[in-house]
C-alpha cells in the first residue's frame, strides 16, 4: 500500500499518517489528491472522520486482496463487499460502511475522478431500531453513583460535576468536554449551559439546581472561575492536580468506569447513559418527546424516543390480563 498526503507545498509525499489507501493512490494524482480532501475538507467531525476512514481502508484493503482497481469498480463488486461484511459484523456497522464508501464516490465523481458511483446502487442490511441499547440508570442508581464520589478531592468534585452535567442536561459527551469555564454562565436570575454539539452548532440549557450545585463547588475548589477561555473540565497530572489541559474523551470512559465500579452498579455503562438516564427520568416524570428533543437537540423526535427505556418494566397487571 502507498501511503501518501500533500505536502504544505501541495506536493504529494509518504508519510505514516493520513494514508492514502493504494486503490486510490495508483488511480493518479487526482484521485488521491480528491481522497484527501474528502477526509480533510469535506468531513469535519473527528470521530466520523476516523470511522468513515476505518470503513474505506477495509473496503480498499479488500480489493486491492482482489486484485482490482478504481476503474474495475462496479456496483456488482462493492455489493460483493457488502454481501461479505453482512456475514461479519452487525447491520448498523454494514450500514456505516456502505454510506461512507457511497459517500467518498459521490465525492470522486463531482470532482471527474470516476464517472459513475458504483455504490450507488447498492443497498445495505435492513436495520429498524425503536428502543436504544444504551444502559439506563435508575433514579436510585444514579443517585448511588454520584453520592459514592469522594468530593474531599478535585478529582471527585471535577467528576461529579462532569456526571452532573450529562444527566440533567441530556448533554454529549463530546459537548461536555468541550466547554469552556464561560459556558457555564448567569442569565437573568438563572444559570445556564452553552453546549457545543456537533457540526459546529452549540445550544444553551438551563442549569438544573443539582448541575449547578455541582459545577460551583468544583470550580470553588479548582479556582478557574476567572480564567473565561480555560477549559471547563480538565486533565489531572501525576500528582492528581488539575492542569489546563483539556480532559480527553477516553479519559472520561475510563472515570465512569471506576466510578461504577466504585458504586458496585453494572460496568457496562458508559458515557451516553447518563444521556438516556436523564431523558428516560424526566420522560417518566410526565416530561414530553417534544420537549426532550429540545433539551437534547436532537434533529428528529424518533431520534430523542430511542433513549425512551419508561416502557422497559412489564407491568405485572399486564401479565394478569391472560386471562385463560
Amino acid at each position: 500500500m502507498k501511503s501518501l498526503i500533500l505536502s504544505p507545498n501541495n506536493q504529494l509525499q509518504t508519510t505514516t499518517a493520513d494514508v492514502v489507501p493504494a486503490l486510490f493512490a495508483d488511480a493518479g494524482r487526482s484521485a488521491a489528491e480528491r481522497y484527501l480532501e474528502f477526509f480533510t475538507a469535506n468531513i469535519r467531525n473527528p470521530n466520523t472522520r476516523a470511522a468513515y476512514g476505518r470503513a474505506v481502508a477495509q473496503f480498499a484493503w479488500w480489493c486491492e486482496d482482489h486484485d482490482l482497481e478504481l476503474s474495475q469498480l462496479s456496483p456488482v463488486i462493492v455489493a460483493a463487499y457488502i454481501e461479505g461484511l453482512t456475514q461479519e459484523q452487525m447491520a448498523p456497522t454494514v450500514k456505516q460502511h456502505l454510506a461512507a464508501i457511497r459517500m467518498l464516490f459521490d465525492y470522486l465523481v463531482t470532482g471527474q475522478v470516476m464517472p459513475t458511483n458504483p455504490a450507488a446502487a447498492v443497498r445495505g442490511p435492513k436495520y429498524v431500531t425503536k428502543k436504544g441499547k444504551t444502559p439506563v440508570l435508575t433514579p436510585e442508581e444514579t443517585r448511588q453513583l454520584l453520592d459514592s464520589i469522594n468530593t474531599q478531592t478535585i478529582a471527585g468534585l471535577r467528576d461529579r460535576a462532569m456526571i452532573g452535567v450529562m444527566v440533567y442536561s441530556f448533554a454529549r459527551v463530546g459537548a461536555v468536554v468541550g466547554m469552556n469555564v464561560e459556558d457555564y454562565f448567569s442569565k437573568g436570575k438563572r444559570w445556564w449551559f452553552r453546549l457545543h454539539e456537533k457540526g459546529g452548532k452549540y445550544h444553551e440549557v438551563p442549569a438544573h439546581h443539582k448541575a449547578e450545585e455541582y459545577v460551583d463547588a468544583y470550580l470553588q475548589a479548582a479556582g478557574i472561575v476567572d480564567d473565561k477561555k480555560g477549559s471547563l473540565f480538565r486533565s489531572l497530572d501525576s500528582r492528581r492536580q488539575l492542569t489546563d489541559r483539556r480532559l480527553k474523551r477516553k479519559k472520561v470512559w475510563a472515570m465512569i468506569k471506576r466510578r461504577a465500579r466504585g458504586a458496585e452498579l453494572p460496568e457496562n455503562i458508559c458515557c451516553h447513559t447518563f444521556r438516556a438516564t436523564g431523558i428516560t427520568t424526566y420522560l417518566a416524570n410526565g416530561g414530553t418527546i417534544e420537549r426532550a428533543q429540545q433539551i437534547a437537540a436532537h434533529e428528529s423526535p424518533r431520534t430523542t424516543k430511542l433513549y425512551d427505556h419508561t416502557s422497559d418494566e412489564i407491568n405485572l397487571d399486564e401479565i394478569e390480563r391472560i386471562m385463560i
